[in-house]
């Protein structure tokens, strides 16, 4: 007597399990919950994250008498006080210097901005006074705020924020001073005489502050985001063409199987070791490095994006496209499927809000700025950012940016080595074939197969 039945799929008991179901949820929704709170964390508060941000203040007042005085004075030196006093240190790194060494650091990115006293200001604010009372011309005294349009458009807007509060409180406190010396004034040598309103007015406003942009960009940066998008550019290719490249590889040589629409295609599995395969994968991606990087000058320049430096700008894009993609390839060579998530937190997730290439590091969470100290993204975007605006400048960041990239690179190429290396060692073939002979290899010296 026979019994009939139908074989239990164990793939069905699969399907009916809450892991099955569970995973797909926890994992996406643990990744887009980082992708909210990082992306939104490093944005939503500027103003209350402002932290040790790089300014200027240039004083080169040399002083004068002022109408009702007999000593000489220095309203430069007043009002430089007075905005050093005013502020928070530990907010806002307001540097005294000389104005080359201001100019310096506008040309380098190293500063945001500079305000700048001229060497009359005080003998301008002098005449203003007694032009108050005396019919003629007069012109208002000038302090010029410089930004920096090459380090982004929201450190412009920082920068503008900063000096608006500043100038307001200076215009305020030294038209008090000059309304009060000069009605003192008038009481004491022409009582007759009274300020017109005009002139009361102008007293009260007595400073004309020029915000002026140091070296402007010119058309086609996007209004300092070209810098960003290139960046942005060069770690998808990298990180996006190492996804690819691993996969078709892979599908070439049999490691996964192959569909294209109904068609499924289950290859025989070559017979190469991880490291071998890992080899080949770098040599495509060296290769796609070069072509992809001039693709994107091409593209840009096509576009009008001006790329003063176009050759150093293609040897530092197909540099980091390499850095990038070879380190890619070895996570996912290292953690399998599971290395696809760890590149996607390590290029995107944590990259992209520490980039600094839209908010200035400055005025994020104290977070942000430590991930900045080893993201890729920040480090590329400071040598891009550099070649593309400041001449290919080493102090503005193209220096670091490549020692870096390099360090990355270096760190890709030891994790894939070394890793697919122990792999291939301890017998965890990726070929069927490999993997038999080496479990029975093991197995006639009477050990337990360490295969997986």
């Amino acid at each position: 007597m026979s019994s009939t039945g139908t074989a239990t799929d164990p793939h069905r008991k699969t399907l009916r399990g809450p892991r099955f179901w569970l995973a797909p949820l926890v994992v996406v929704t643990a990744v887009m919950s980082a992708l909210g709170y990082f992306y939104l964390a490093s944005m939503v508060s500027p103003a209350d994250n402002l932290r040790e941000f790089p300014m200027a203040i240039v004083n080169q007042d040399v002083g004068d008498v002022m109408p009702g005085d007999d000593e000489p004075r220095n309203l430069g030196n007043e009002i430089t006080a007075a905005i050093l006093d005013g502020i928070d240190p530990a907010e806002i790194d307001m540097q005294e210097m000389g104005i080359s060494a201001a100019n310096s650091g506008l040309d380098t990115g190293s500063l945001y901005g500079a305000i700048v006293i001229p060497s009359d200001f005080t003998k301008r604010t002098s005449i203003l006074a007694q032009g108050s009372v005396v019919p003629g011309d007069i012109e208002k005294p000038i302090i010029t705020v410089y930004s920096n349009p090459r380090t982004g458009t929201f450190a412009t807007g920082i920068v503008g924020m900063i000096s608006d509060t500043a100038m307001t409180q200076v215009n305020d406190t030294v038209g008090e001073q000059l309304t009060t010396q000069v009605t003192n004034t008038l009481a004491e040598t022409a009582p007759d005489l009274q300020l017109s309103g005009g002139s009361l007015l102008t007293l009260q406003d007595p400073i004309n502050v020029l915000d002026v942009e140091h070296k402007p960009l010119p058309d086609g940066t996007g209004a300092g985001l070209s810098a960003f998008y290139f960046t942005l550019l060069l770690i998808l290719a990298g990180f996006t063409g190492a996804t690819i490249v691993n996969t078709l590889v892979d599908t070439a040589l049999g490691f996964i199987p192959t569909e294209y629409g109904p068609l499924y295609i289950n290859r025989e599995t070559t017979r190469m070791s991880r490291l071998t395969v890992l080899f080949i994968k770098w040599g495509i991606i060296v290769v796609l490095s070069l072509i992809v990087s001039a693709l994107y000058l091409w593209i840009g320049t096509a576009l009008g994006m001006p790329v003063p430096r176009a050759l150093l700008m293609w040897e530092y894009g197909a540099l980091a496209i390499s850095a990038v993609g070879i380190t890619s390839v070895s996570v996912m060579s290292v953690f399998g499927s599971a290395g696809l998530l760890v590149n996607l937190f390590i290029f995107i997730v944590l990259g992209l809000p520490s980039s600094g290439g839209t908010v200035p590091i400055e005025a994020m969470p104290k977070m942000f700025e430590w991930l900045s100290t080893f993201e890729p993204m920040h480090q590329i975007y400071i040598a891009t950012r550099a070649i593309l605006y400041f001449d290919g400048h080493s102090a503005a960041g193209l220096t670091h940016g490549v020692a870096m990239t390099l360090v990355g690179l270096g760190v890709g190429v030891a994790l894939g080595a070394i890793v697919t290396w122990m792999y291939d060692r301890r017998g965890f073939h990726r070929s069927t074939e490999l993997l038999a002979l080496d479990t029975a290899s093991v197995s006639d010296r009477g050990e337990s197969p360490t295969g997986p």
